[in-house]
């Protein structure tokens, strides 16, 4: 979907296939898309419309699920920090190649120790281990820097000013709850609050592609299925790939090119064309472009790939017909039998049945009220991950110490007698065999990855764990 008038039609392609039976998973950036909550009040504009297109407007509803990663307008929605992965995870933290170099040893060292990495709390105990155990973790994956992991913790305390720690953590979401169908057996619409979170682009983009990695990773293959399992909208997709390194872009393009057989519809949503890599452009079959206009070179340069992205149309020029669409009026491009693209033709937007605008607050509160999930992601779970453990750990070291310099009771004055009475002096003491919590940890992490050559963790495509190292999640 490209440029103005896209709310509208994300509604009411969203509000069509829940209609299907297809459920829905989409991001509302304005506030606007809240309204397939709700039925629609057309007015006479909409009834002319739909009257000159021969359909009938019965004010209807989508059953919708409202999600808020902040947990204002929605249901909390959460990822572990193991789960983002240190690749996305750098992304939302603006690290640089050596920073996130580092951050990548963090992890490695705590999956080698059985560390679970769950919200940020246990990120900050592990990058405090770090510096602790720089000079020993440098030793077994190369140079460590303290200044780079103390770089790293200042970024860690923007994320968190930012509300990201409400992110992170349990009960982590589960994707057969953005799966869900209701009696009727139309498909949930799963709506995504970002008027909030997209004030932090990067956090918001980044988060959209480690659920749509997630979709990759955790569905089986399903091969062609008689109609998708999830369509997923992808709203403001330029920012995914603005600033985006090489190596993130090669995901990208692999996962855009691989889910649709985990039975996964993706629509990237933004303003051009031009804003999508030609190689994720060239693998999106289905295409519907609203108007542009084009007055300084930068926006020619913007219609020009618009119009070059549909197959002809003999019968107009693309480009002339972008500029002279009006509201309700788009082009529109998609898959024929055989899979290849269709010539572009001009095509008018029904009006949506559900209402044009944002629901009320009240409104909004009614819906999160009976929602399925309800009381499933409300309260945040806390259970020991690599802060408790490492707690733990310091809190046993200092007891150890502790015992090991208490007095002799007996004194010092005190003599050893043997069995002849005679006196006799103490022994020497002997060095104490106990070690402080960093040596005793290092020399146990360094024995585990000597014990576990050959063993190496396999992580998703985009920095997920896979397989029985990724922290299990408990199930319903």
């Amino acid at each position: 979907l490209f440029r103005s008038g896209k709310t509208v039609t994300l509604q009411i392609l969203a509000q069509g296939l829940s209609d299907a039976g297809v459920p829905v998973f989409c991001a509302d950036v304005k506030g606007d898309l809240s309204g397939i909550a709700a039925p629609g009040a057309p007015n006479e504009k909409m009834l002319a419309r739909a009257q000159s297109m021969g359909l009938t407007l019965n004010p209807m509803a989508a059953p919708t699920v409202f999600w808020d990663l902040f947990g204002e307008q929605g249901h909390p929605i959460r990822a572990t920090v193991s789960e983002m992965g240190p690749l996305l995870l750098s992304r939302i933290l603006e690290l640089n190649d050596v920073q996130e170099g580092v951050l990548s040893v963090v992890f490695r060292a705590a999956d080698e120790e059985g560390l679970l990495l769950l919200d940020l709390k246990d990120l900050r105990a592990a990058l405090t281990y770090a510096v602790d155990h720089a000079k020993e973790l440098s030793a077994q994956y190369g140079n460590m820097s303290p200044t780079t992991i103390a770089t790293i913790q200042r970024k860690l305390l923007v994320l968190e000013d930012q509300g990201g720690a409400n992110i992170f953590g349990e009960p982590a979401l589960q994707l057969s709850d953005l799966m869900r169908v209701d009696g009727s057996g139309r498909g949930f619409v799963s709506v995504l609050a970002a008027n909030k979170l997209i004030s932090t682009p990067r956090l918001y983009a980044t988060f959209l592609l480690w659920l749509m990695s997630e979709m990759f990773e955790e569905l089986p293959e399903v091969g062609d299925p008689e109609k998708p399992r999830l369509v997923f909208f992808f709203d403001e997709a330029h920012l995914l790939f603005r600033d985006a390194p090489s190596s993130l872009l090669e995901k990208v393009e692999q996962v855009v090119r691989l889910i649709r057989s985990k039975g996964v519809g993706v629509y990237f949503v933004t303003q051009n064309p031009a804003d999508i890599p030609d190689t994720v452009l060239g693998q999106l079959g289905n295409r519907i472009q609203h108007a542009l206009r084009a007055y300084t070179p930068a926006e020619q340069r913007g219609l020009k790939a618009a119009s070059e992205s549909f197959r002809p149309n003999p019968a107009f020029d693309t480009a002339e017909a972008i500029q002279g669409l009006g509201v309700g009026e788009a082009l529109v491009s998609v898959l024929d039998e055989k899979g290849a693209p269709t010539v572009v033709q001009k095509t008018l937007i029904r009006p949506p049945v559900s209402r044009l605008g944002p629901i009320t607050p009240a409104e909004r509160t009614g819906v999160i009220g009976q929602s399925p999930v309800r009381g499933l992601y409300d309260e945040t779970k806390d259970r020991e991950s690599a802060f408790e453990m490492l707690q733990a750990r310091a809190k046993a070291a200092e007891a150890a110490v502790a015992e090991a310099e208490q007095p002799d009771p007996r004194g010092r004055d005190e003599r050893w007698e043997n069995q002849r009475g005679e006196p006799e002096r103490r022994p020497a003491a002997r060095p104490s065999n106990r070690q402080g919590m960093g040596e005793a940890f290092a020399k146990s992490m360094l024995r585990t990855i000597g014990s576990q050559v050959g063993r190496e963790l396999i992580r998703g495509v985009l920095g997920g764990l896979m397989g029985s190292s990724r922290p299990a999640r408990r199930r319903r």
